[in-house]
């Protein structure tokens, strides 16, 4: 298990789609107290299966903490967030997602905005981030772009996260003890 106590600043969670990411940021921040968790997708109503999806993340989340849907509007959303919460945000990818039609400059400043909101906070903030690119190439130029901005903006998070795991088929590993940064 994870020491708690080293939970701090900027902690990324990433991996495949159902390999128990959000479990684990959960976990993470299990113990800490008060916690705002900020959900970022949109809610699609009618689409059954996506709405069983939040059912069972709401059934595991803590009743005491605060959830902010967030939106399009991420860093807006952090910054209702009183400065003595920790935060997990579940998960980076429809943040991307709502952001595809932004040009190539306006791209740039949302990251520039999100990392220096993300580097403002004094509580440790959990981040889940779906992983990309470990399989089909996507057939659509939106698919392509996705998975590049979503690529390269966790490169970006990397570099100012204190801890980084990656959650594959329900086993977390931590990448900053396994691992070391790729060069430029």
């Amino acid at each position: 298990m994870v020491d708690h106590q080293l939970l701090q600043g900027l902690v990324l969670v990433t991996g495949p789609s159902r390999g128990g990411k959000s479990r684990w940021a959960e976990h993470l921040v299990g113990r800490c107290n008060p916690v705002s968790y900020v959900a970022t997708s949109d809610p699609r109503p009618d689409d059954p299966a996506w709405q069983e999806r939040i059912r069972l993340h709401r059934d595991r989340r803590s009743t005491d903490w605060t959830v902010i849907e967030s939106g399009a509007d991420l860093v807006d959303a952090l910054n209702t967030i009183p400065s003595n919460h920790t935060v997990l945000i579940d998960a980076l990818g429809a943040f991307t997602a709502w952001n595809l039609d932004a040009s190539p400059e306006a791209w740039i400043k949302l990251q520039e905005e999100l990392i220096t909101c993300l580097q403002s906070r004094s509580q440790p903030v959990v981040i889940v981030i779906e992983e990309t690119g470990w399989g089909v190439v996507p057939a659509t130029e939106i698919g392509g772009l996705f998975r590049d901005r979503q690529g390269q903006l966790a490169q970006q998070l990397e570099t100012i996260a204190s801890r980084s795991w990656l959650v594959v088929q329900g086993r977390a590993l931590d990448l900053h003890a396994l691992g070391c940064s790729v060069p430029d």
